[in-house]
């Protein structure tokens, strides 16, 4: 972490927000990480496992959070796990250019704005047939488990409305596949890339502390009291404001 340009534990106190306010809604928070660290001048190359190590710490609480109050369901998330894991451990096995990186990068982040901003209606429900329902979720895994693995970010904000539209299930059974998908998506995407890159846990242990904290109070609350769409324009907002600093240290260094 010696390349920070910012002191580790401010870095940490914004993880902890941002695990916050992600787990809430069942998300690791993998893109607010990935480009937080990007902005303050982590290495790239081990931002993406750096990344799904914090994902894996965040959605472990809130997978116990939204298991122990009986939203998880097997059959909802089972689609999405065959067609995510071996594409979330081909992305992590991939190496990257740094430009290649920071693109995608960037080009996932704006996705994610114009999810929350302009796909608002999360209530609407597309009316197709079981078969077509089954076909959707292996392609959406298959996605956003290359995603997953490739950059760090885990693909929540994209399949937790996507289950919802599917009418597969509700805001908190989404909001549970959700955290329980990014899991093991992270874990795929880790274990390849420690083939290849190990990573010294005690370097960032106040970021570890940070975001388990931080993603058991969101996960608690997000799954017995906070309006998922209320967390929903935080975590816009968090994104919004990294599109903006990321995309202008892209255009300045690149």
């Amino acid at each position: 972490m010696e390349e920070l340009v910012i002191s580790l534990y401010v870095l940490a106190a914004l993880f902890f927000a941002v695990a916050f306010v992600y787990s809430s809604v069942g998300m690791g928070g993998g893109s607010s990480f990935t480009a937080l660290m990007a902005i303050f001048g982590v290495s790239y190359v081990a931002i993406p496992t750096i990344s799904l190590t914090l994902n894996l710490f965040v959605t472990s609480v809130g997978s116990y959070n939204f298991i122990r109050k009986k939203h998880a369901r097997l059959e909802l998330i089972l689609p999405f796990f065959i067609a995510s894991i071996p594409m979330s451990y081909l992305g992590g096995s991939l190496k990257l250019a740094k430009e290649t990186f920071y693109w995608i990068l960037l080009i996932s982040l704006v996705l994610i704005a114009i999810r929350i901003y302009v796909w608002e209606n999360a209530s609407l429900k597309l009316n197709v047939s079981k078969t077509r329902k089954i076909m959707i979720s292996l392609m959406a895994g298959s996605v956003l488990g290359f995603v997953a693995g490739t950059v760090g970010i885990g693909g929540g904000i994209f399949l937790v409305p996507l289950i919802i539209v599917l009418g597969l299930g509700s805001p908190k059974e989404a909001a549970a596949c959700g955290a329980v998908f990014i899991w093991v998506n992270s874990l795929a995407g880790l274990i390849a890339r420690l083939q290849y890159q190990r990573i010294d846990l005690i370097a960032f242990l106040p970021l570890i502390v940070a975001v388990l904290i931080g993603g058991y109070l969101g996960s608690f609350m997000g799954s017995s009291r906070l309006s998922p769409r209320t967390m929903e324009k935080c975590l816009g907002g968090i994104v919004v404001v990294a599109i903006v600093i990321f995309a202008e240290r892209i255009f300045t260094f690149l």
